[in-house]
């Protein structure tokens, strides 16, 4: 595990103070989603899928834990109640990955967890290209320098492994540090996940070339088929491996920000643990103690959240497929979905027809959905993607439904496909399609 303070190592150099840009601009899957409400509002029919939300309603018994926790209005612990770390232990646990409650913090959202790594490991970060568009802001926010590594064809999620290697070789001889690697699995932005293989042929690279991972398991739990194999890196290289996940995704949580992280259990684990939680104190302070109520319910994982999860996965996974059929249909390159609900289609076979069109890049491309079929992307150049690629990532979850009544709907049927209100939004992406490659 490289942390910023080893026990064989010497106390680094303090830093010379950064000046923090303040004239970032808005994250751009936030700064959409205010726009198609914007132009929502002034009457325009627009099929969002441009924001990675679940779009499902809260679960009836995580409803009952929050208003059973209403009335803890005091500062908890910063590291999390004994009880939460208990629940999230159990869950890591359960998941072949052994932990104690000592090794676990709780916070606002993985979000801020992610930002607080940031902040405490050393040397620069090298993420997967395209990548959740957090990843790179956050890591300029601390001061740290990103490094984006071409996806392999398979999956994305992680760095081509080849790649990697030659990335880290270059890096190192022009003077500079990469010291972290960040994993999505599943990932967000192509919903594909990189399989065991891959998983191990990076923990040798991390093992190798002294590397500390960030495994961002947000969406462990929708992964669509349950029989699919998964390996998270902490099963291979736990000394070295942090994993971070929360309830934002798999349980439709988002507003209510629940996040947790694992830290390994070794003495430098625990040194870069307490060097987070030193920044949580100072930037959070503990996680709401309504939440925490809500958050040992559900790490728990009784019976019946077990039952909902797996209808979940399901109804991503059905509706990530019939827009990952439209896409290939219309003559798309996609990977096939696995888990999340996103699909990230290339039209590079398209480009003649896209360029008499003036759609020659990632923003244009992104434009002309938005104006001109009314759907709403997320460019991929907004990932670290290639900006003269013809990419975009699309979240399916936007197609539930606009009420809680039409998303229980799409949940509980056997045949979501086949409800007016989903078979619709399936219908507008067509010809939305349509309309750009005809």
């Amino acid at each position: 595990m490289t942390v910023a303070v080893h026990p064989d190592r010497p106390m680094p150099a303090v830093p010379e103070p950064r000046a923090v840009p303040v004239s970032r601009p808005m994250s751009p899957n936030l700064a959409l989603n205010q726009e198609v409400a914007e132009r929502r509002a002034a009457g325009e029919d627009i099929v969002h899928l441009g924001f990675g939300e679940s779009r499902l309603p809260a679960f009836g018994p995580l409803v009952d834990s929050l208003v059973a926790g209403a009335r803890r209005n005091a500062y908890g612990p910063v590291q999390g109640d004994a009880a939460v770390r208990e629940a999230v232990a159990g869950y890591f646990t359960r998941r072949r990955m052994p932990t104690g409650p000592d090794q676990v913090v709780v916070g606002p959202g993985s979000k801020p967890l992610l930002m607080a790594l940031n902040l405490v490991l050393p040397g620069d970060v090298v993420i997967p290209r395209p990548a959740w568009n957090t990843y790179a802001p956050q890591a300029a926010l601390a001061g740290r320098r990103a490094v984006g590594v071409p996806i392999p064809a398979g999956a994305g999620g992680v760095p081509d492994p080849a790649e990697l290697c030659r990335v880290i070789g270059a890096e190192r001889r022009a003077g500079r540090d990469p010291r972290t690697v960040v994993l999505t699995l599943p990932d967000n932005p192509t919903g594909s996940l990189a399989p065991p293989a891959l998983v191990r042929e990076i923990c040798e690279i991390a093992e190798r070339e002294d590397l500390t991972v960030v495994s961002d398991e947000i969406y462990r739990d929708v992964v669509h088929d349950p029989a699919t194999p998964f390996l998270s890196p902490c099963e291979v290289i736990p000394h070295r491996t942090v994993v971070t996940s929360g309830l934002s995704k798999s349980l439709a949580l988002g507003g209510w920000r629940i996040g947790v992280a694992r830290f390994p259990g070794d003495g430098p684990g625990r040194m870069l643990r307490d060097q987070v939680l030193s920044v949580a104190s100072e930037m959070w302070s503990t996680l709401a103690g309504p939440m925490q109520e809500v958050a040992a319910y559900a790490f728990a994982e009784p019976p019946e959240l077990r039952a909902h999860l797996a209808a979940s996965a399901r109804l991503h996974g059905s509706v990530a497929r019939a827009v990952h059929t439209v896409l290939v249909g219309a003559g798309a390159v996609c990977r096939p979905p696995a888990g999340g609900f996103y699909v990230y289609p290339d039209f590079e076979p398209l480009r003649p027809v896209l360029a008499a069109k003036g759609v020659v890049d990632s923003p244009t491309l992104a434009r002309r959905l938005l104006d001109h079929g009314g759907l709403a992307v997320l460019a991929g150049h907004l990932l670290g993607d290639d900006a003269g690629a013809l990419r975009f990532k699309a979240a399916t979850s936007m197609l539930y439904g606009d009420t809680p009544v039409l998303q229980w709907q799409a949940l509980h049927s056997d045949t979501p496909l086949a409800l007016p209100h989903v078979a619709a939004g399936i219908r507008r992406i067509e010809e939305g399609i349509g309309r750009l490659v005809s």
